[in-house]
């Protein structure tokens, strides 16, 4: 990935989260931008949230923020200036969800004994 792209990443995670911030509320959810992946010719961009929920819960919110798309664009856009506008797509990452459940099995393992002279 170039040093180009990397900070446009950045740059409209920072921005998107920012946007979904100030102008969406979601009871009981706790909702965060994982990672941005812009293309290469920055026509499209994959938008990765850890949702702190229920599956169900996930899902209203990934149909939300599909849903109000064209607003988040507009309104990441009109901080963000690049030759295209990337269109957006919302996708679930479960990577902390997963990493958590990692550490329990590894804690697991820690607490069981060793039968001795091993």
């Amino acid at each position: 990935m170039s040093q180009r792209i990397a900070r446009v990443n950045e740059l409209l995670k920072r921005e998107i989260s920012s946007c979904i911030e100030k102008n969406f509320e979601f009871p009981d959810v706790l909702v965060t931008i994982h990672d941005v992946d812009t293309a290469a010719d920055l026509k499209a961009a994959k938008v990765y949230l850890g949702v702190i929920g229920s599956q169900m819960q996930t899902e209203e919110v990934l149909m939300k923020l599909e849903k109000k798309r064209g607003f988040i664009q507009n309104t990441v856009m009109k901080r963000v200036v690049l030759r295209n506008t990337p269109q957006l797509s919302f996708h679930a990452d479960d990577s902390v969800e997963r990493g958590v459940r990692v550490l329990d099995i590894l804690d697991e393992i820690g607490d069981v004994d060793l039968p001795e002279g091993s």
